[in-house]
């Protein structure tokens, strides 16, 4: 059962390398919308618009303050691969404990809830920490530290904890919720 788990993982991870790697700028498109118009209505800001650059795996949003005019537009670039890089490790970890888990469906539905959530938590956060700094460097909003604190906090626990051991949670979460008692 080790040799088959072990071969489902190696096998996986390659096949689902070469087609994240297709996807991924999708993907990565449809995370940025979402987290854009969520921070539209938290941050009282008009999301604009998306632009992607293909060579250097960036896809910036667009905003405009609501508050002080549509003239001024303000692009938050974000690193697709920042944080979507260890995906095909999780979708791998996920395939190699089929063995192990009961209620399959259910399993790899939640879990990926769970890689997508983080995902959008990872560029919401991020987009936030951007247009707060921005903001404050160009008067639009007074210096709050409780809210830059909050912002930069949220971002960087999301990518330095979160994001780094997204395989690994999943995986774990997935064999400690479904695993067979058997």
């Amino acid at each position: 059962m080790i040799f088959k788990t072990v071969c489902t993982f190696v096998i996986s991870y390659f096949i689902f390398l070469i087609l994240w790697i297709q996807v991924k700028d999708y993907y990565g498109k449809g995370i940025l919308f979402t987290a854009s118009h969520l921070i539209a209505g938290i941050k009282d800001v008009t999301f604009e618009e998306i632009t992607e650059e293909k060579d250097r795996d960036i896809i910036k949003a667009t905003f405009s303050p609501l508050r002080h005019g549509s003239n001024i537009l303000i692009d938050i670039p974000v690193k697709t691969s920042s944080y979507t890089f260890n995906a095909p490790l999780t979708f791998a970890i996920m395939a190699s404990l089929y063995l192990f888990i009961r209620k399959r469906g259910r399993a790899y539905g939640e879990a990926l809830l769970i890689l997508f959530f983080v995902h959008l938590l990872y560029v919401f956060s991020f987009e936030a920490k951007e247009l707060i700094k921005v903001f404050i460097e160009r008067g639009l909003e007074a210096v709050s530290k409780p809210r830059i604190f909050a912002y930069q906090f949220l971002w960087s626990f999301t990518d330095n904890m979160v994001i780094r051991f997204e395989p690994f949670l999943i995986g774990f979460y997935m064999f400690i919720r479904f695993r067979n008692k058997s």
